[in-house]
């Protein structure tokens, strides 16, 4: 590991992000919130930081290395995350202390969701742009943004990009160049961001509330501008329907949308695997909640296919908007949501979890051990798209998944360690560990109520989801410290 060239990344890309607390101040000034000397604080504080930590090596030009990679990826987002949270803290309003407004200014970043704030309706604009804002560059990755000016300055990028993108297979480029990449998906991801920001306007919500949503929807974060979330457009199906529609976009790969928009066709979605299941298994989910939320008599039949629908999608994408409190649903349903939830949505997404396409590996394998028990001697090799998947992958999939299962139950454990029931562990870890947001038990409304401690092991949770486990456990293994 390299001191020198960390640094200089480090200082560069937290001078890109100062840049992102001018847009809030603009806001402030628009709404006379009073907030924009918070922003403006926040800005020089990060700027300042980041010249200060790359005009000593400025003049440095070795690549960065694998390793290296890891690093300033596993780090970064623990210290954007702190630079991140200075609005909060230095703002009279909400004006949190240290420990919350990390934990927020995480939780946008990872586009977790999961809020310690209340009375959101009665927020300064300004802070409430912020955090959707957050979500949005956190949505594409902050370092995968930045991997667009990085190859100009003369940083070597492929590291980050397979430390950061989420996924199995991270060999697959749209691109021949890494910064070629970066910028079409920024380009997609502006795009769907616009026609959803249309979208929401057209169908009734303010100019504010429709960017600020479109920031939160398209990276399925969920921060919403009021304490009902999208219960607050609950009536206005016309909003819903936008919601569930975008979310769904955003919880596909985004190179499904590049090749279809390269090739103006929409034959690569059905001809992909991973989309095919992620779809099935979002209808079967919405097929299961309807018909259970009806029978039950929870709600009429309309009632039940807008309420179920909305919240299979928003906590299948591990966007975690709410358009009621699924918490109060009957028998098992809020449990059947939390673990679509942990499934997530498609490998190079904005969503979280576990990832479609591991899901549908480790289904596949299973159903092929059940077939060699009954023929021993069958070879029988595992496709995705027709494409036979290495051993390698496979067993990279399974170890994924051992992990995660580890790491949830420890993180469950230490959460309860700090005082906190078992369904608020449970479900608080579940939903950081897969970036999801809601969560039950004592953390129904928001997080703002849990033992500080607790928020602390939340936030490595949500760390370690974001960083898909790997990238920040390698960290601590001996082996990766060796020359």
């Amino acid at each position: 590991m390299r001191i020198a060239v960390i640094a200089r990344v480090f200082g560069i890309l937290l001078t890109v992000f100062s840049l992102t607390l001018l847009p809030p101040i603009g806001v402030s000034l628009w709404y006379g919130d009073n907030t924009h000397s918070a922003f403006s604080a926040a800005f020089v504080i990060t700027l300042v930081t980041g010249l200060f930590m790359w005009l000593p090596v400025h003049d440095l030009r070795q690549e960065m290395r694998t390793r290296d990679g890891f690093v300033v990826t596993s780090l970064f987002w623990l210290i954007l995350g702190c630079f991140g949270a200075l609005p909060f803290i230095i703002s009279n309003q909400p004006h949190l202390h240290a420990t919350d407004a990390i934990f927020e200014s995480i939780s946008g970043m990872t586009t977790t969701g999961a809020t310690v704030m209340t009375g959101l309706d009665s927020l300064p604009p300004a802070i409430l742009y912020y955090r959707g804002q957050l979500q949005w560059f956190g949505g594409i990755g902050v370092i995968v943004i930045a991997l667009a000016i990085l190859p100009m300055l003369g940083i070597g990028g492929m590291q980050l990009y397979k430390a950061e993108v989420p996924g199995p297979v991270k060999d697959t480029k749209l691109t021949p160049r890494i910064a070629e990449t970066a910028r079409a998906l920024m380009w997609i991801y502006i795009a769907i961001t616009i026609a959803c920001t249309l979208g929401y306007w057209a169908a009734g919500m303010t100019l504010f509330d429709a960017v600020c949503h479109s920031f939160a929807t398209v990276a399925n974060g969920g921060f919403s501008t009021h304490d009902a979330s999208m219960g607050f457009y609950a009536n206005n199906h016309a909003i819903m329907i936008v919601s569930i529609v975008f979310m769904l976009m955003a919880g596909v790969n985004f190179s499904l949308h590049f090749f279809a928009f390269r090739n103006r066709s929409l034959w690569h979605y059905f001809r992909d695997s991973e989309f095919r299941f992620y779809m099935g298994l979002t209808f079967c989910a919405c097929a299961l909640v309807v018909g259970y939320l009806w029978m039950s008599g929870t709600f009429n039949l309309r009632q039940s296919l807008m309420h179920g629908v909305f919240e299979v999608v928003s906590i299948g994408t591990t966007a975690g908007f709410g358009s009621v409190n699924f918490a109060v649903w009957p028998a098992f349903l809020p449990y059947v949501l939390i673990m679509v939830g942990i499934m997530g949505a498609c490998a190079g997404s904005t969503s979280g979890g576990i990832k479609a396409v591991r899901v549908m590996l480790i289904m596949k394998s299973g159903l092929r051990e059940l077939n060699r028990l009954v023929h021993p001697s069958a070879v029988i090799p595992i496709k995705v798209n027709r494409k036979i998947i290495p051993e390698r992958v496979t067993d990279a999939v399974w170890g994924f998944f051992a992990v995660y299962v580890l790491s949830f139950f420890s993180l469950t454990m230490a959460v309860m360690a700090c005082g906190e029931n078992f369904e608020t562990a449970f479900s608080t870890v579940a939903s950081c560990l897969g970036n999801i947001g809601p969560a039950l038990g004592d953390a129904v409304a928001h997080y703002g109520g849990l033992d500080e401690r607790a928020k602390w092991f939340l936030i490595l949770a949500m760390l370690l989801g974001r960083l898909e486990i790997f990238t920040l456990l390698v960290l601590l293994t001996p082996a990766f410290w060796r020359n």
